[in-house]
């Protein structure tokens, strides 16, 4: 009886370092659901040649993609996660056009020209042909009334009809759930 009873208490303390240390791995980034996305101007850098934007063109996706259903993608790192879920967002965009889904990619770095070499790196290994990849005019940080967190790799932004439907963070891509974010596209495309 001693036996299960210390191998219940082992498995419930694995159990919730394992909950713990998936918790610490999400961070607070970007807007909250329910708030409004606002426009900002991104450099348009590789990526969704027949979206009739020109590479090198300054513009606002958001803006561009209106009220459709929008996946807005921050990010500092070129992980495989982040490379697994831009393919995904980019079938999901082929899947869904009749919904008019849309997605982007915004690269953040200490300079502009990192965050260019980086995205455009990026864009090929996704090999992505919906997906424009960007570098948001606020590259360090991306818009500052997005309230992105210095300290989050990847920062996801769900939207739709101008509206947050679901966010997603983490201080590593290492730790991004991508399943969870592809899920949650249903909040979107209803």
């Amino acid at each position: 009886m001693k036996q299960v009873t210390v191998l219940a208490l082992a498995a419930a303390f694995v159990a919730s370092v394992s909950f713990v240390n998936a918790e610490e791995a999400k961070i607070k980034s970007g807007l909250k659901v329910g708030d409004s996305i606002g426009a900002f101007n991104v450099t348009k850098c590789a990526g969704a040649s027949e979206d009739g934007i020109p590479v090198g063109d300054n513009l606002c996706y958001r803006c561009k993609n209106g009220a459709r259903p929008q996946v807005m993608v921050f990010t500092r790192s070129s992980d495989a996660k982040v490379i697994e879920l831009v393919a995904k967002l980019d079938k999901a965009i082929s899947k869904n056009s009749d919904k008019q889904l849309r997605a982007f990619v915004n690269y953040m770095a200490d300079s502009k020209d990192a965050a260019s070499d980086s995205v455009k790196k990026l864009a090929k290994e996704t090999s992505a042909k919906n997906v424009p990849f960007v570098v948001p005019n606020e590259f360090e940080n991306g818009p500052e009334d997005y309230g992105i967190n210095a300290k989050a790799d990847v920062t996801i932004i769900l939207a739709e009809s101008s509206k947050v439907k679901a966010n997603h963070a983490v201080a590593s891509a290492k730790d991004l759930d991508v399943a969870s974010v592809v899920a949650d596209l249903e909040k979107i495309l209803n």
